[in-house]
């Protein structure tokens, strides 16, 4: 194979080796494709090959461990030319950037220079090409292209998938490669459709031409007249928010009319803004941002749809931290939804994957450490009896002390030996009821005190865990769902009561918190939310890193 192609070569003695660990293989049956084996052997003894080396050389050794254990049969030629999967294969690679995938990392240009060789080393570089190039792409498309938990933020997922031995397994007994490809390899999730359906929308809209930019002027209310209003409309007509009936009629006089406030609204819903009708500051914004920005937000949460579990579960919660929302979904039908506050931008809520096993009615809250000593310690230094009236006790392995006993000049960020519990009852930092899913990052969903909070587009105010909306509706279904005699009646019970009870539940209930910034609704709405933690250019920076990495 010329020496100029991309991929790094490989010492003769390391394929040897590979070579003899894999033991010496039963000659195949198909005798026709004996020239083409042998070049492949040829090639990869030489220590020319385009198949390439990743992370510890692993896939490398996969794939030659691949070809040695088969004596070098091709997988996608014969002898006589490319079987009819090598160029179904082809199509797909062609096709990837409907995923969101860049049909460059997988060699398509070079693939399509061989795809009509017909001498046996055209032949045998073709199948490794094809070999190298449908590892890549499988592994991206059912697991993504980066590591999740490689990219700095409180990411803790492990996206698991087919490993490169059975990627190509399954390709050699399929008779049918986009068939296996759909079924097989690629997310089967409805959200992942949906998602991947909307980008094809929006890549048309941008072929089109996009969609017009509003220019600035003064906060726009319903009625106002203004010159800005036809191309109001032709926006929302572009994006779907005005249906098409209507675009023509919709504010000809230049008044921002009924038909073009409710239009509005429609967009601002669908970008987690205020729904008021009102355009300010905040959904100018939000409309001046260019079709191919939209575009790319979308293929940064196909890669975070790919990392997430195939299955769910059949009754769930999940909570987009993006979009300060949660949803309890039964089946494939949302029974509840709730806005969060979570974490603060310089204390990210994490995204991961655990199960709820219990929950607490009447809790209390162990302070902790971090803000016992960066909140707590300097007003106690001040006034030992500052966190009386919010009902917090000062405690020690011994029980309750009295602050005014303690010289909290003595003790600092470092040295603090003392344990902040608050006490159950309405000025508990956890409200009336917490949801625990035990896990390493100690975050958890509860309710608040603070219920003004809930009435902000933005809602980042927490330490890391999430304050979630009418707390009690969310303890009616997943109680009831877990155990039927747990009615709505009973629940109340247990919150008049205000004694701290824990309940396990019966059966745990998976938790997913994740964090998408665009997605589909089974209505055809594509939603998309502000970057809150600014994660995106994080996501795309590595996205970047690892098609570098791919050349």
């Amino acid at each position: 194979m010329a020496a100029s192609l991309r991929r790094a070569f490989v010492p003769f003695i390391a394929v040897l080796a590979i070579w003899v660990v894999a033991g010496t293989a039963v000659a195949y049956a198909d005798s026709h494709n004996v020239a083409v084996g042998n070049e492949i052997r040829d090639i990869i003894e030489g220590g020319q090959t385009t198949v390439g080396i990743d992370d510890a050389d692993q896939r490398l050794i996969q794939v030659f461990t691949y070809y040695a254990e088969r004596d070098y049969k091709p997988l996608w030629v014969r002898d006589n030319g490319p079987k009819s999967k090598a160029r179904d294969l082809l199509t797909i690679l062609k096709t990837s950037y409907e995923d969101g995938l860049d049909p460059q990392d997988y060699e398509v240009a070079e693939i399509s220079e061989r795809i009509d060789g017909r001498t046996p080393r055209q032949l045998a570089e073709l199948d490794l090409l094809l070999t190298r190039a449908f590892i890549d792409y499988g592994r991206d498309l059912s697991t993504g292209q980066v590591e999740p938990d490689k990219l700095g933020g409180p990411i803790h997922i492990t996206p698991i998938g087919p490993g490169p031995l059975t990627l190509l397994d399954g390709a050699e007994q399929a008779d049918d490669i986009p068939e296996y490809v759909d079924t097989r390899i690629a997310p089967q999730s409805a959200n992942y459709a949906r998602l991947k359906q909307a980008l094809a929308v929006y890549r048309q809209i941008a072929e089109r031409g996009g969609w017009p930019r509003m220019p600035d002027g003064p906060v726009l209310k319903p009625g106002m007249a203004d010159a800005r209003i036809p191309v109001l409309a032709r926006y929302l007509a572009v994006t779907g928010d005005l249906r098409p009936e209507l675009a023509q009629s919709a504010g000809a006089d230049g008044t921002y009319d009924d038909t073009l406030v409710a239009a509005v609204k429609r967009f601002q819903e669908r970008h987690g803004l205020a729904v008021d009708g009102v355009i300010g500051a905040a959904t100018l914004e939000q409309i001046n941002v260019p079709v191919d920005r939209r575009i790319h937000q979308m293929v940064l949460n196909l890669e975070r749809r790919r990392w997430m579990p195939e299955d769910l579960g059949s009754f769930y919660v999940f909570v987009n931290l993006a979009d300060q929302y949660l949803k309890v979904v039964d089946g494939e039908q949302t029974v509840h939804d709730a806005p969060l506050v979570v974490g603060k931008p310089y204390h990210q809520s994490p995204v991961f994957s655990d199960n709820m096993t219990y929950i607490v009615f009447n809790p209390y809250w162990n302070v902790p450490y971090s803000i016992a000593v960066n909140e707590y310690l300097p007003k106690l230094r001040a006034n030992p009896g500052a966190l009386q009236s919010q009902n917090i006790r000062v405690l020690t392995g011994k029980g309750a002390v009295n602050p005014y006993a303690i010289n909290w000049s003595a003790y600092s960020r470092r040295k603090f030996p003392f344990r902040l519990r608050q006490d159950p009852g309405p000025k508990n930092a956890l409200g009336r009821i917490k949801f625990m899913f035990p896990n390493p990052y100690n975050v958890y969903i509860h309710d608040t005190p603070a219920k003004s909070l809930f009435s902000r587009a933005t809602r980042t105010f927490s330490h890391g865990c999430m304050r979630v909306q009418d707390p009690v509706k969310l303890a009616d279904i997943l109680l009831g769902h877990d155990d039927p005699h747990w009615t709505p009646e009973r629940v109340k019970a247990e919150f008049a009561r205000g004694d701290n009870r824990v309940v396990r539940l019966k059966t745990p209930i998976p938790v997913h918190v994740t964090y998408l910034t665009a997605w589909a609704n089974k209505d055809g709405s594509i939603n998309f939310r502000k970057d809150v933690y600014d994660r995106d250019p994080r996501l795309t920076a590595a996205l970047d890193r690892s098609q570098i990495a791919m050349q």
